[in-house]
């Protein structure tokens, strides 16, 4: 899909035996992973399957992969098969439904390119807001809970007058701007 410096490198210390590399993978990839089984409608419980089918293909097949960057487009492609064996076999509950876009089975999906254009955005945000320092991470989760947190509760939960939180948020956003997972996504297009 594309030359991701990142995944290539995920998949290579993956391929070496790296766990954290491969809980990086899981954790990058599995929403792409769920959401094409929402696609074909899978419940819970088939969904589940699906996902651990993929990942056991996946410690099967790493090993073989010829472009590491080319590893979404594989998971999706695996995915959709999974989905569809298991709609054929039925193996928990029958679904009479077909999925919403029947070019999923084959990979060229539209909406699968969004989808794994998504994925691969939210793992970089994730990873560059991991990397920021504590006090920007619990500033800005503060900020975006839901239900909203007042300016004065904020203030008191970080020791930070109140007239400080917009320039303190806009400097911790302009870190995560500049942060070498989003400056690389978004020098490819990928964030908006």
């Amino acid at each position: 899909m594309r030359d991701d410096p990142t995944v290539i490198a995920l998949v290579q210390r993956a391929n070496d035996g790296d766990a954290a590399a491969w809980d990086e993978l899981v954790e990058r990839y599995a929403p792409l992973v769920w959401s094409i089984c929402r696609r074909y409608r899978l419940d819970r419980p088939d969904a589940d399957d699906v996902g651990q089918g993929v990942w056991l293909r996946l410690v099967e097949q790493l090993p073989l992969l010829r472009d590491p960057a080319a590893l979404p487009g594989w998971l999706a492609t695996t995915t959709a098969r999974e989905c569809l064996r298991v709609r054929r076999t039925g193996q928990r509950r029958q679904v009479h439904e077909k999925p919403l876009d029947e070019t999923v089975a084959s990979g060229q999906s539209p909406v699968l390119e969004q989808e794994l254009l998504a994925a691969e955005r939210d793992a970089a945000l994730r990873t560059a807001f991991a990397a920021l320092p504590e006090q920007c991470r619990r500033l800005l989760s503060l900020l975006i809970a839901d239900p909203p947190v007042p300016y004065a509760d904020i203030s008191a939960s970080l020791g930070m007058a109140v007239g400080s939180i917009g320039p303190s948020r806009a400097r911790c956003l302009d870190a995560l701007r500049r942060s070498p997972q989003l400056s690389a996504l978004s020098d490819r297009g990928g964030v908006r």
